[in-house]
């Protein structure tokens, strides 16, 4: 790694100098993709900040961006940087009351929205607010001020001097952006990460990824999300060209027109592909649909660790050539590795993916920590699944005595939480140890397993405690279970809400012969319960006795971000689904 980068400002002139790529960033525009080199990426950035010079816009004043990915937001990005001001990125998803709550907080000057749904939630969020002296618009909206007048106020400018001073004056210890928390309790809390921080990351993975200056990523995890922006910023560094899906709907389509060699995604996200898999190996008949059970049979007992033995090698590389090797062309077919996180993912699909040459990198990590704590590495002797894998080289962890909580400690822990140093003070100790909240244990001394979190285990009346996160996603292993949440605290037992995934639902149905009428009434039907009673059966194998679900109750809609049951990283608000179910939870006691 260069030493002289030591703040994310320098990965876009070091790309320039060492890869320039044609297609540095790329989007898709009236249906065709519109590509942006790394000169370009560089103009525009450098435009933006002579625009917002203009408006007042220096050193730590803090700029806001409500967008989903497209270049406009690394243009942003870049633009903010380049005059030591800070971002303030937010989820396009979330409720007017978080971003008045957020641009509040922060005392954001100027906003950066992405359309016109954006600018309506924010004109109102912003009602009042003195502090918001501009909104700009990446779409035309009609009535609204479009980002490119800042582009053309940075052309009209004579103030390069200015603004070459001003990104000379940062310092790696500067602010490079605050990242609000959604929380799944109170307000969110903002993040604050020093450029130091997110380039020790960058830093610490860099020589961990299989890929090049020859290679492409499709990008589709929001940017706003820590996740992502690291890994923009590590595609910067070893010049990888970086293409935007247009959206989540629209990825099966993005992955086979773009062909990308590598991509991040959420557990989730691989858990639906799997399932569409599954679902059509079902639609199979005869020899096919036999093949097709035989190859996924051998994927879930392959094992990064140890070698099956010449046998179980040699059927494996049949079933790739006739089963897994579509699966493969479904990616694009160039996929050297899959970059998984934000939650835990199921064993089962590491196994199977892997199995299919189609490596999972599992890791682990907080928007406290730059996000990356430990990972999976691509060769198989460093890669252990079921497990969220080693630390980077320059992070400590270390287990709690007392609790079993993971700890922390490095370049990548934040500086703290913005206006609140009592918060601050009770997740990073006078040693510097950041308090994950997350319970874990070290596998064969040197890989992480996490086991729950601190705060979601409860307690039965019997006095045992259970940790619902492990019970939840074997659970949601089966292909007719699309969400789950466990409860039982202070309860005789553990019992489950289950949101069926009416998908897989539909599949079974049609495969059983069983007429489908809507998804309120089959979940109510006797043989349905049998098929659910069948799956938690199932999922309760190798459950201690108290940790085992003795009741289910079926919940006919999904929970979503929107009903405010999710947080806009799909976790589940535990505290707003046992409000919004207290019926359905006590019925089950």
């Amino acid at each position: 790694m260069s030493m002289s980068i030591t703040r994310t400002i320098d990965l876009l002139s070091h790309q320039l100098s060492n890869y320039p790529q044609p297609d540095c960033l790329a989007a898709k525009v009236n249906g065709q993709w519109v590509k942006y080199s790394t000169q370009d990426v560089q103009t525009m950035s450098n435009l933006l900040s002579l625009g917002l010079l203009k408006l007042g816009v220096g050193k730590n004043d803090k700029v806001a961006i409500i967008s989903f990915n497209r270049p406009e937001w690394v243009f942003t990005d870049f633009g903010i940087q380049n005059l030591g001001a800070i971002s303030v990125p937010m989820y396009p998803t979330i409720t007017v009351e978080d971003y008045r709550y957020i641009l509040n907080d922060a005392e954001v000057k100027v906003i950066f929205v992405a359309d016109s749904e954006l600018y309506n939630k924010v004109v109102a969020a912003t009602d009042g607010m003195d502090s918001v002296k501009e909104i700009y618009t990446f779409d035309e909206v009609h009535g609204a001020k479009h980002w490119s007048e800042v582009v053309e106020l940075g052309k009209a400018s004579d103030e390069q001097d200015k603004v070459d001073a001003l990104r000379d004056s940062v310092t790696p210890d500067d602010t490079l952006t605050i990242i609000y928390t959604s929380g799944t309790t109170g307000n969110p809390k903002g993040v604050i990460l020093t450029h130091n921080n997110i380039v020790s990351n960058v830093q610490g993975i860099v020589d961990h990824v299989p890929v090049n200056s020859n290679h492409r990523a499709l990008s589709f995890l929001p940017l706003c999300h820590i996740f992502e922006r690291m890994l923009l910023y590590m595609y910067m560094r070893i010049g990888v060209s970086i293409y935007y899906a247009e959206s989540i709907e629209k990825v099966a389509d993005n992955l086979k027109e773009v062909q990308p060699h590598i991509f991040t995604t959420v557990p989730r996200l691989l858990e639906k592909v799997y399932d569409k898999i599954v679902a059509k190996g079902m639609e199979l008949t005869g020899v096919k649909r036999k093949l097709f059970f035989w190859a996924l049979e051998l994927g879930l007992k392959y094992d990064t660790q140890k070698d099956n033995g010449w046998w179980y090698n040699k059927q494996l590389e049949l079933a790739n050539k006739l089963i897994f090797s579509k699966w493969r062309e479904a990616l694009g077919g160039n996929v050297i590795a899959i970059v998984s996180g934000g939650a835990a993912l199921q064993p089962r699909l590491a196994r199977v993916f892997w199995s299919a040459n189609i490596r999972v990198m599992e890791g682990y990590g907080l928007t406290e920590t730059s996000p990356v704590i430990t990972f999976n590495r691509y060769e198989p002797e460093n890669n252990m699944i079921g497990t969220v894998g080693l630390p980077l080289d320059n992070v400590e962890v270390k287990i709690a005595e007392a609790d079993g909580e993971i700890l922390t400690r490095g370049p990548h822990v934040m500086k703290g939480y913005y206006n609140k140093p009592e918060l601050t003070a009770e997740v990073i100790d006078s040693e510097g140890w950041f308090h994950t909240g997350d319970i874990g244990e070290i596998v064969h001394g040197k890989y992480l397993k996490i086991t729950d979190r601190k705060k979601e285990m409860f307690k039965t009346s019997g006095g045992k405690y259970v940790a619902p996160q492990p019970i939840e996603n074997k659970l949601k292993e089966s292909v007719v279970i699309e969400q789950a949440m466990v409860v039982g605290d202070g309860q005789k037992y553990a019992a489950a809400l289950i949101v069926p995934s009416f998908m897989g639902l539909q599949d079974y149905c049609q495969h059983k012969d069983i007429p489908y009428t809507s998804d309120a009434e089959m979940i109510t039907k006797p043989e349905i319960l049998d098929k659910f009673q069948r799956e938690i059966n199932k999922a309760n194998q190798g459950l201690a006795q108290f940790e085992t679900i003795k009741k289910f109750t079926l919940i006919p809609n999904m929970w979503t971000v929107e009903t405010g049951e999710l947080t806009p990283t799909l976790k589940v608000k535990r505290k707003n689904i046992s409000a919004n179910y207290k019926r359905e939870i006590d019925s089950m006691y």
